[in-house]
């Protein structure tokens, strides 16, 4: 079997983008801790996601493989979340005595995400029917081969403990954990700059 190939999805990309982390975080533990309604998941993840990956097609930072089943989106030093428009959604979608919950989960978020320069990968996903084939591995290694020639850090949250030893293997290590009430745990990882 090939490797899979990785390439980089341009804005003509988007929507399939979109798609592909709306089925690959449809059974995620924090995702659904958010929106627990299917119709309500699937209505607005596709928007949060983008929100969530900021400005990454405008930095040329999404990946996908080449067989359209997974994608990764990064954001290089600088570029954020777009937060407006994630508590846009979150206000119009999560149920209005679960905010305090849900905003403080997002507030434990901030307080872990590094502050020197770094790459952020907040999100990566494969499209369920399309995983156990490497996908996952091959976008890693691509975009750390771009962290690695910058020589910066690396920083993501897991939001699923079943994919922490694809990130261990690739160097990231365990910094804490995010947790508040009802929700479950997601955890931050950092990986050190390397030459």
């Amino acid at each position: 079997m090939q490797p899979p190939k990785v390439e980089t999805a341009g804005e003509d990309r988007r929507a399939a983008v979109q798609h592909t982390m709306t089925l690959g975080f449809s059974s995620d533990p924090v995702a659904r801790w958010i929106w627990p309604d299917g119709h309500t998941y699937l209505s607005h993840m596709p928007p949060f996601s983008s929100a969530f990956g900021g400005s990454c097609f405008e930095s040329g930072t999404v990946f996908e493989t080449d067989c359209h089943g997974a994608a990764a989106m990064w954001l290089p030093p600088g570029g954020e979340p777009d937060g407006d428009t994630i508590e846009q959604i979150l206000g119009a979608t999560v149920a209005e005595e679960r905010m305090e919950e849900v905003g403080a989960f997002f507030e434990q978020m901030d307080e872990y995400h590094p502050h020197e320069e770094h790459w952020y990968l907040p999100m990566i996903a494969a499209d369920p029917t399309k995983t156990g084939r490497g996908l996952g591995a091959a976008l890693m290694k691509h975009a750390l081969s771009i962290v690695d020639e910058a020589g910066l850090p690396a920083y993501l949250e897991s939001s699923n403990p079943r994919n922490i030893s694809l990130y261990e293997r690739h160097g990231f290590e365990i910094m804490g954990e995010i947790q508040v009430g009802s929700s479950p745990v997601m955890t931050p990882m950092y990986r050190q700059a390397r030459s």
